[in-house]
């Protein structure tokens, strides 16, 4: 007997749905075809075991599985359950094997039959409710966020007894219901670390609320303890919330990744990654034989963290650019070519040396002539032109460090940041693709970036006084062209200028002695 149901194959992160085509004929042996990996070709020892532990029977005839269409490449174990259900159904040991078809199912079996979450749990039950399938069956710790999806009936399972039940009795298993929208709209604003805990700092602070503003990327530079890596993390805390679009694209990421934490739904705050410096440059970026989303996807509509960059690999550093400007990552296969999004702001911190002291107030640097310079040279000059901010990071005094004076909190500053990002959305919303300062091109920027003379005088006797090489120029005008949007002005003051100019520290010549 011939029974097909119906699985689903994520490439990238979007699903394809797959038939599993189970056919019980006279004659011997067990085939599954379709290419299969290793994980689907051991599916059907894990099955064996699951029928049998739970009082059915594996037929001892002919038995092809067969998975379309059959020129995509199938990978991991999640295919166990859609093929236990064929099998079942295809030797009579179902009552109406027919209504196979109306269900996708996906799920890993243990050899006693219990159900094993999957990857990718959000993009296939989108692709399911496309394809107009009746209902999705998916492990009990994916169920959450598949259920998501509205208008498609989504069954969270825990054991292959209960899918059996299910197709006996349909009323044995009742829909998840995820209210998605009060979910997420109470949980945006809940963060364990708030900007009111770092003491002093105040500089860096604000240049901290300039790059939530504009989407601008940022490096700092410090003395070790100086309070680096405190600013980054919370970063995320006074960065405008998620939209309800923005916080679905990112979930598929993580829940194709396998980093959704367990019985969770809708991903609803900025997503912060803080990868070693160890890392792999196709683990940052993505690929892999089958390829996974890196941490710059991770870290799409968030912030992506490097903590010692010039501790990084050089190779790992250069592959950043070309995301950096597309804003998504294209990985090729010979048979395949998938787009990671990676919309994301980074944020890189640095120790001005190697000893880490250079410029410090208080200790003396003991590196040697020309180290400081070859230390520095460690990142290269394309991958700091697409930083917009640099900051020095000084220590914190004792005075600041015992001051019980109350500074302004996350929510603040928050709001400041939002008024900014809506100004830039009017500003925008005819220009494709541009969400923010830091997205401008080269052409808009000479129409939105528009300085009287007294800015022009003040931005060249910067230039030449301080040495600023070419590629500061445009950097200055998008960052002050955010200040000025904090401000609520129309147009960029010399004041703004003044301001953006400072931020622009490695771009100085002879600052590194």
């Amino acid at each position: 007997m011939l029974v097909k149901t119906f699985g689903s194959a994520v490439y990238g992160v979007e699903a394809i749905t797959i038939a599993v085509e189970v056919n019980v004929s006279n004659g011997q042996g067990y085939h599954i075809v379709g290419l299969p990996d290793n994980a689907v070709r051991e599916s059907l020892q894990r099955t064996e075991s699951a029928i049998k532990t739970n009082d059915f029977f594996m037929p001892r005839t002919r038995l092809v599985v067969n998975l379309a269409p059959a020129d995509i490449r199938k990978t991991g174990s999640a295919f166990d359950l859609p093929i236990a259900m064929g099998i079942l159904g295809a030797s009579e040991q179902l009552p109406e094997p027919e209504r196979l078809k109306d269900y996708v199912i996906m799920g890993e079996l243990g050899l006693d039959g219990t159900i094993q979450p999957i990857k990718g749990a959000l993009p296939i039950a989108i692709q399911a409710r496309k394809e107009g399938f009746k209902g999705l069956i998916v492990p009990l710790a994916n169920a959450r966020e598949a259920g998501m999806v509205n208008q498609l009936d989504v069954y969270g399972v825990e054991h292959l007894r209960d899918v059996v039940l299910f197709f006996q009795e349909p009323e044995s298993l009742q829909p998840v219901v995820v209210h998605t929208r009060e979910e997420f709209f109470s949980n945006q604003y809940d963060f364990d670390i708030d900007f009111n805990e770092v003491k002093g700092q105040e500089n860096i602070k604000r240049a901290m609320e300039i790059a939530a503003a504009g989407g601008h990327n940022v490096i700092l530079i410090g003395p070790p303890g100086a309070g680096k890596t405190m600013l980054a993390k919370r970063l995320p805390t006074i960065l405008p919330p998620l939209s309800l679009q923005e916080a679905l694209e990112t979930t598929k990421i993580h829940s194709v990744a396998g980093k959704l934490p367990e019985n969770s739904a809708l991903i609803s705050k900025r997503p912060f990654r803080s990868p070693h410096h160890t890392i792999s440059d196709v683990a940052l970026v993505g690929g892999g034989g089958t390829p996974q989303p890196g941490e710059i996807s991770l870290a799409h509509n968030g912030v992506l963290f490097l903590d010692e960059l010039p501790e990084f690999k050089r190779t790992v550093l250069e592959v950043m650019r070309q995301p950096m400007e597309e804003r998504k990552v294209s990985i090729s296969r010979a048979k395949m070519a998938l787009d990671f999004p990676a919309n994301f702001m980074l944020i890189a911190s640095m120790n001005p040396c190697a000893c880490g002291f250079y410029n410090h107030p208080d200790k003396e640097c003991t590196c040697p002539p020309g180290a400081v310079q070859k230390y520095l040279n460690k990142v290269s000059g394309p991958l700091l032109d697409r930083i917009d901010l640099h900051v020095e990071v000084t220590p914190v005094s004792y005075n600041e460090l015992s001051s019980q004076q109350v500074t302004e909190d996350s929510a603040t500053i928050r709001e400041r940041v939002i008024r900014a990002r809506e100004l830039q959305g009017r500003r925008y919303e005819n220009q494709l693709g541009v969400y923010s300062n830091a997205q401008i091109g080269s052409k808009l920027l000479r129409e939105i970036c528009v300085i009287n003379t007294i800015g022009e005088n003040l931005l060249k006797k910067a230039m030449e006084r301080l040495n600023l090489s070419a590629r500061a120029y445009d950097r200055i005008l998008k960052v002050s062209r955010t200040i000025a949007d904090l401000a609520q002005s129309e147009e960029i003051k010399p004041e703004h200028l003044a301001e953006a100019i400072q931020y622009r520290s490695l771009d100085r010549e002879g600052w590194a002695g």
